[in-house]
């Protein structure tokens, strides 16, 4: 469990659910003291700054290495709490992973330049239509648009 709870919280990082991870991870961790859920917040928010695009030299040893520090916070979590406390934590711990499951993250990863001319269109990274789904694009290429009606985007686009 504590293993795909730190996976849950890297993944969400930087996606559209990452508002509703971070609140849920705060809550898991503070047990009900505000001072505790404040500081899981800027804990995860750390996480999340480490995990944006060009903060790390590698990105992939830094993405381990997030992942590695929130399992380890969620085994010390679940190995310090009681019998009844523990098992409360763990159906809110698979509360987190189904929800992290069930928004469907959309991965745009190193891609290349959308180039659009003369009222194209071009997109290098998400484009989908509808919402509820977490996206995330890291490292897309450039975006030109040149000619009247043209649009490019480097990114994510939600129609």
């Amino acid at each position: 469990m504590a293993a795909a709870g730190g996976a849950a919280v890297v993944q969400a990082a930087g996606t559209d659910a990452w508002y509703a991870v971070r609140q849920r991870v705060a809550a898991l961790f503070g047990r009900g003291d505000a001072e505790r859920g404040r500081a899981e917040l800027e804990r995860l928010d750390r996480t999340a700054r480490a995990l944006e695009p060009d903060a790390a030299t590698d990105p992939d040893r830094e993405l381990s290495r997030q992942e590695g520090m929130w399992q380890e916070r969620f085994e010390v979590l679940l190995e310090s709490l009681g019998a009844g406390d523990r098992e409360r934590a763990v159906q809110d711990l698979r509360a987190l992973l189904a929800f992290v499951a069930g928004a469907g993250d959309d991965t745009a990863l190193a891609t290349g330049n959308a180039l659009a001319r003369d009222g194209g269109s071009a997109v290098t990274g998400v484009k989908r239509s509808g919402g509820g789904r977490a996206a995330r694009a890291v490292n897309t290429g450039a975006a030109e648009a040149t000619g009247a009606g043209s649009s490019a985007v480097s990114g994510i686009v939600a129609e």
